[in-house]
């Protein structure tokens, strides 16, 4: 039989053949990933968070991880013992790498990414030299202890052309994505106010020191901090002792549940407002505890003049917004929409935003085409501060103007000296 193939056809064909051809990524450059590479990944912290995101990513089955690090030799011998559950073997082989100290970690080149999943005093130290590294991130939130370390983080992850996705993983999830879509498009009217129920803010160390164990590099644990807060099993509990860390809720280590849970409650006003790049221009804190003892009644307030409080309405790590077309409440897996919304369905003329197919394929279809993933380290950022400069009100008791541009407070020394923090040489960077 007579081949007919001419040269538009060989083209045609050829075109065809090539998008199946999978290139080296030493071909495509420094950075990328072809669609047939799994990730290496290696986890920096090994505590009870680590569990679950441990899993999550071992499920997409893009992912070999191939290493961890955490001072807790304890906690890193449990993630071992359960990464080998996953992966279906009696043990782990010679590649998977465990360490006590993370920059062994850095330091490796066959490391594509790396989940930042420790204490919040850590995150910016370990994504900066992350991200100089080369590497991806992966980082918990709320994305940075202070102001000024979360935009180093932004800096450092634009400089080196990183893939920085925030663990808000509430922005993959479904009755938050329809709040946001309802707000965007106007379907609750004017928004008129919103109430954040979380947490207190942080306070000050209140326990007495324990003896330090020897399954505990204490000092390396302390990190970037300064400070010379004593060990209890309270910062970093033991395997016996199944409840979350409470360093979250110390000065030194968190932002209290201001951060915690506000880093994600707070992040979906951001989001629902069309706010990812910017903030509220003024915060205003009470001047005293209520008779419980509950520090709450902070108001943010946009350009828009939208109020945003920390306020108990009712319902615990929810939001209410409350438009002129009515009120609309969420919390996780809850959306009580007013009844004239129940049936209305998002047209694909209206905004429609972002929703992948889950929080941690999105970070990984990131890494490969080097897109934004749906919670960039800048949104990351703008959420953090929210919570940061939250909390810097709280501690001075004070109604500030806060210039989310500038990222600086207007004629107030004081507050502005809280945006940053003295750190370790070792540990720290420079902000």
């Amino acid at each position: 039989m007579k081949n007919n193939l001419n040269r538009r056809d060989f083209l045609k064909s050829s075109a065809i053949a090539s998008s199946f051809f999978i290139l080296p990524r030493h071909v495509l450059g420094k950075g990328f990933l072809a669609p047939s590479d799994m990730v290496n990944m290696a986890f920096i912290g090994c505590g009870k968070q680590s569990n679950g995101l441990q899993s999550r990513f071992h499920e997409t089955g893009q992912v070999n991880i191939v290493a961890a690090a955490d001072p807790h030799r304890l906690k890193l011998e449990r993630f071992t013992k359960n990464l080998t559950k996953l992966v279906k073997k009696s043990s782990l082989d010679t590649s998977f790498k465990a360490y006590e100290d993370y920059r062994q970690i850095i330091e490796d080149k066959s490391i594509d990414s790396v989940v930042v999943v420790t204490p919040d005093h850590w995150h910016a130290a370990m994504t900066v030299k992350a991200a100089e590294a080369g590497k991806d991130i992966y980082c918990e939130k709320p994305l940075a202890l202070t102001v000024k370390e979360g935009r180093a983080m932004v800096k450092a992850v634009r400089k080196n052309n990183r893939v920085l996705q925030t663990g808000s993983m509430q922005r993959s999830w479904p009755e938050f994505l329809r709040t946001a879509e309802l707000i965007r498009n106007g379907y609750l009217g004017e928004i008129k106010e919103i109430f954040v129920n979380v947490g207190n803010p942080p306070k000050d160390i209140d326990f007495v020191a324990q003896p330090l164990p020897n399954h505990l590099n204490w000092d390396l644990w302390m990190g970037p901090n300064t400070d010379k807060t004593p060990y209890n099993e309270l910062l970093a509990p033991t395997l016996e002792n199944d409840f979350w860390a409470l360093w979250r809720e110390y000065k030194p280590f968190g932002g209290g549940y201001i951060t915690d849970w506000g880093a994600h409650m707070f992040d979906i006003v951001q989001w629902a407002l069309d706010m990812d790049n910017s903030g509220p221009v003024k915060v205003s804190a009470p001047l005293s505890k209520n008779m419980s003892g509950d520090i709450r009644g902070l108001k943010y307030t946009y350009k828009n003049g939208i109020t945003v409080t920390h306020k108990d309405f009712g319902k615990n790590n929810g939001i209410r917004f409350i438009g002129s077309e009515g009120t609309l409440d969420v919390q996780r897996k809850k959306l009580e929409e007013p009844d004239n919304l129940k049936k209305v369905v998002i047209k694909e003329t209206d905004i429609r935003l972002k929703h992948p197919e889950n929080h941690y394929i999105d970070f990984i279809n990131s890494m490969r085409s080097r897109e934004l993933p749906i919670c960039d380290v800048e949104i990351g950022h703008r959420t953090s501060s929210m919570c940061n400069i939250g909390n810097i009100a709280y501690e001075l008791g004070a109604e500030l103007d806060w210039n989310p541009k500038k990222e600086t407070f207007k004629n107030n020394a004081a507050a502005n000296a809280l945006l940053g923090r003295e750190m370790r040489a070792e540990h720290g960077i420079i902000i």
